[in-house]
């Protein structure tokens, strides 16, 4: 069994350049890898495969049993009450293995994003479809979990797409990588690792043949430019414009020159240097790069002339059956938190709280792990209403996290990294003194994380960080604050010395 894409072009409604062009490519059971950067057309392609979008050129062949996984952890699937209620042997072992509650399926808009992460891909797995999509599972889960789910989707026998920025994961359960570049696409066997190797080797062959391109038209544009130059003192000789008439010598030589063929040589020369410099300037053009943006981002800020920003009394956070138990905290100017812990055990619950009492005394930049429809679409209207300045700042910032931001500006559907180097961005421009993320590498490509890592290191302003991302962690903050189980619930611990 296998899936055929053949020849499949789409375009959204008010872009100007297609998501996918003429993409062309065979799944076979088992898992391929769909990686790229964002907004490179790899959910897109995914969507394309189970019949959630129709192509506008190509097909999909042959018909099968489809199901997607979606990327935003929100999204209820659309079997959750089925698989609640379900007690088979692989309902029961998916519930087991994830770590899923029983009650869970009843509360899904209450729980975590890890949590919810949890049940999409259990139940995503329960449907045993032939083609099963899994966009980026292992956002918002902790390390344990994300074991789970990857020895979860080992076992899954069909036609797997599973569009993930984990290279581990990606490492572990794929045969073959989909690199999804700017619509087009190229396979190559092995996991990330293997084929990552290998699309980078395929570059800098590319770079190294545009170098060569671009030296050899050069010289080719040097020479036709001598021969036209020959050519045009050849055409003033044929027309004895400047002999004197009674310079015979002279008329005579012209003569000679005009009997032997020689008048045409420099003229014929001349073109044939125009048909090499043309097939240089297609060589030069063939011997395609694509572009990265990978330069250091600096941003032009300063500390908070106040020394502290935030302070809380101890006290318990509650939500429903939920306890977490925290000490007295402050914020520095420079403080540099890492909130780290286990899914459900609080992070997001505390962030919000926190946020919530700060005020507008401190500007402080918040991103959601999950921003709302009512956030992406102010981001995009603030984008579009910003003076022209400001707009190439805020889409230079998203250029240097390794995103095109012409796309941004074409109006058409930005996909969830996008989205959240541009709310970054905005931000920015808004001069914080203190930035509070949650999970910022969720949809992020692996040349953004690594991106949005120089980013926040070279921060000089009071920073909160909540992540499983370990080494954006380690790289970004000086202080821990850990959640731990506790006897009525968890309670919040310092690591690391600083604010706590």
């Amino acid at each position: 069994m296998q899936l055929v894409l053949s020849h499949i072009t789409y375009t959204y409604p008010g872009s100007s350049e297609p998501a996918l062009r003429d993409v062309s490519v065979t799944f076979p059971q088992g898992w391929t890898g769909i990686v790229g950067d964002n907004g490179g057309g790899k959910t897109t392609l995914a969507c394309v495969a189970c019949g959630l979008r129709a192509p506008d050129a190509g097909s999909v062949a042959p018909r099968l049993v489809t199901f997607y996984c979606a990327q935003d952890a929100t999204e209820r699937p659309a079997n959750l009450e089925d698989f609640a209620l379900a007690y088979d042997g692989l309902a029961v072992a998916l519930r087991r293995d994830l770590g899923i509650g029983e009650e869970w399926a009843w509360a899904f808009d209450e729980l975590s994003g890890g949590q919810q992460k949890r049940l999409q891909v259990a139940c995503a797995l329960w449907a045993r479809p032939d083609v099963l999509a899994m966009d980026e599972p292992t956002n918002h889960v902790d390390a344990a979990t994300r074991r789970a789910i990857a020895r979860a989707l080992s076992r899954f026998k069909g036609i797997g797409l599973l569009v993930s920025h984990d290279r581990a994961l990606l490492d572990e359960v794929c045969a073959q990588c989909l690199f999804v570049t700017r619509g087009t696409a190229a396979l190559r066997p092995g996991g990330y690792t293997q084929a990552s190797g290998q699309a980078a080797l395929e570059r800098e062959s590319a770079v190294r043949a545009r170098r060569e391109a671009r030296k050899e038209k050069a010289r080719v544009e040097r020479e036709t430019q001598r021969r036209r130059e020959a050519a045009d003192r050849a055409a003033a000789g044929r027309s004895g414009r400047g002999l004197n008439k009674h310079d015979s010598d002279a008329r005579e030589k012209r003569m000679r020159y005009l009997v032997s063929g020689q008048d045409g040589k420099a003229g014929k020369l001349s073109a044939a240097m125009e048909t090499r410099l043309a097939a240089a300037g297609d060589q030069l053009a063939r011997a395609h790069v694509d572009k990265r943006y990978e330069g250091d981002i600096w941003v032009d800020a300063q500390p908070s002339r106040r020394p502290v920003l935030f302070r809380m009394e101890p006290q318990t956070v509650r939500q429903g059956d939920f306890s977490l138990e925290v000490p007295a905290l402050s914020i520095g100017s420079t403080d540099r938190i890492g909130l780290v812990g286990d899914n459900g055990s609080g992070k997001s619950t505390l962030v919000k709280r926190i946020v919530g009492e700060i005020g507008e005394a401190v500007r402080c930049l918040y991103i959601p792990q999950e921003p709302t429809l009512g956030e992406k679409r102010a981001a995009a209207e603030e984008l579009r209403g910003l003076p022209s300045d400001q707009r190439g700042r805020a889409l230079s910032i998203v250029a240097q996290l390794n995103s095109d931001p012409a796309r941004l500006l074409e109006g058409g559907e930005a996909s969830p990294g996008e989205m959240r180097k541009l709310m970054l961005a905005l931000g920015i421009l808004r001069a914080p003194e203190l930035i509070v993320m949650d999970e910022p590498t969720n949809h992020l490509d692996i040349g953004s994380t690594e991106a949005l890592e120089r980013l926040l290191a070279a921060w000089p302003g009071a920073l909160l960080l909540v992540s499983h991302d370990a080494a954006l962690v380690q790289a970004s903050t000086a202080t821990i604050w850990r959640t731990q189980p506790a006897p009525a619930g968890f309670r919040l611990v310092c690591q690391g010395g600083g604010s706590l």
